[in-house]
């Protein structure tokens, strides 16, 4: 979101309301609606910030689904005026839909990607302290979505041209709420003094290396375990 911008009511169809949303997905404004209530606003001015949202109790929400990085500074000053909640989606399964040019649905399939708690790790990576900050929550919203694809022929080369044109929420599933640094215990599965590797909690996990390394450095960074030797050429680690 922009700096310097006026709020906007849930109920209310100003322009106003519309500011810092015309680019964003039909995903980002369902999880914005939805945790900012009936009773509370949306496009809410807070310092020199717009957060997507304020509750009718005053907690701030802020939806991201990509690097945490740009909400560094953002989030460390609203969380000294009140709470703050950021929402962060965890696609657990993806519905592609591919569309033609003039709206007619071409297919639609399964993504074989699915997405876990654990990627958290791969945005957070990017503001490790974060959690770190009174007042801060981090929901994670565990849900299905619908990728909307356009066969225009301006797309990503990968996709050989076909545009991501929106994406919307399918099915909820559950919610995990990270509200003190203690809560992210559950992301080391080993006890006290039980030494691990990148590759022992990637085996235990089930993750791929690379997730599993970015966890280690973030859980690192927010002083809940600490390298304490190596095995071979891998470092070793045990939980605080």
């Amino acid at each position: 979101m922009s700096k310097n911008n006026r709020k906007g009511k849930n109920t209310s169809s100003s322009p106003s309301s519309l500011i810092g949303t015309r680019k964003e997905s039909s995903l980002h404004r369902s999880l914005k609606y939805r945790y900012s209530g009936e009773g509370g606003s949306t496009e809410t001015m807070v310092g020199e910030y717009v957060c997507d949202g304020i509750t009718e109790s005053g907690e701030f929400i802020e939806v991201q689904t990509g690097s945490f990085g740009p909400l560094k500074d953002k989030i460390q000053e609203i969380s000294q005026k009140s709470k703050v909640r950021i929402i962060h989606p965890i696609i657990a399964q993806k519905y592609i839909e591919l569309y033609d040019t003039d709206g007619r649905l071409i297919h639609r399939r399964i993504s074989p990607q699915k997405g876990k708690v654990w990627n958290l790790f791969n945005v957070l990576i990017y503001a490790p302290k974060l959690p770190l900050l009174k007042n801060l929550t981090i929901e994670l919203a565990v849900i299905d979505a619908i990728e909307k694809r356009v066969n225009d022929g301006s797309g990503s080369w990968r996709r050989k041209g076909v545009s991501i044109a929106d994406r919307s929420l399918g099915a909820w599933h559950q919610s995990l709420i990270l509200k003190k640094p203690r809560d992210y215990y559950r992301f080391i599965p080993f006890e006290k003094d039980e030494p691990f590797t990148v590759r022992n909690l990637a085996e235990k996990a089930e993750l791929k290396n690379a997730l599993s390394r970015k966890t280690i450095y973030v859980l690192e960074k927010m002083n809940l375990l600490e390298r304490v030797g190596k095995q071979g050429k891998a470092f070793v680690y045990k939980r605080l």
